[in-house]
């Protein structure tokens, strides 16, 4: 992808994509230096860019995930902020949060000069110079798993961050697939979606639980209760 810095130069830089390793990187943060991803080794890391300190959607989204940490924590998952401020905006930012808002931020924030934002592609020159609401969902094994944007004048979702997370997380651990807003599908509920068979044979097979009642829809189209 090419990204025009200025008016006469323009530098190559190949952004990450999912199924990429998460490019190393050394941040500061509210909560000290920090390695990333090998600080978070074993662990799932959520990092999500905000567009700046002191913004009324950003402040909403802060609340909210700073209410659902423990959930995150509980499917062993760390939440990780980051937006073009200075360490001590950040700080005092929290600091406002819990003051005024009674909710602790308890995951840590980088402060970025802009270089962690460029490299993840967090800034879209046609949305101004500060970052878009990212998403990035990255496996215990350091690998991209999941990429959301959203434009500065939309707050996301923590639902969805968390139900993605959830998600990824069973398809690994069963070797499944999560249909639309899995566990609450409208029509498959909480059934899962397994794998295309890969054989003529295998098909043959899948095609005697296709009908009403059954678990396939079609030889190609399977499901199970999980």
């Amino acid at each position: 992808m090419v990204i025009k810095i200025c008016d006469d130069t323009e530098d190559m830089i190949g952004l990450p994509l999912i199924g990429d390793k998460f490019p190393e990187m050394t941040v500061k943060t509210t909560h000290g230096m920090m390695n990333l991803p090998e600080d978070l080794a074993g662990k799932w890391m959520v990092l999500f860019s905000h567009p700046a300190d002191f913004t009324p959607v950003c402040t909403t989204e802060f609340v909210g995930f700073a209410k659902r940490n423990d959930e995150f924590e509980a499917v062993g998952a760390k939440l990780i902020g980051l937006s073009i401020d200075q360490v001590f905006a950040h700080i005092k930012w929290v600091e406002w949060i819990e003051d005024n808002m009674d909710v602790k931020v308890p995951f840590p924030i980088i402060a970025d000069t802009g270089d962690v934002a460029m490299r993840l592609g967090m800034i879209h020159p046609n949305k101004g110079s500060n970052t878009v609401r990212a998403v990035f969902i990255v496996d215990p094994e350091g690998k991209i798993r999941l990429i959301i944007y959203y434009p500065q004048e939309i707050g996301r979702s923590i639902n969805e961050v968390l139900r993605a997370l959830k998600a990824l997380q069973y398809a690994d651990k069963n070797h499944v697939a999560a249909p639309e807003n899995w566990p609450n599908n409208d029509f498959l509920k909480d059934r899962v979606i397994i794998p295309a068979p890969a054989d003529y044979k295998t098909a043959m097979e899948r095609k005697k639980n296709v009908g009403k009642g059954k678990d396939c829809y079609d030889w190609w189209f399977c499901t199970k209760k999980i």
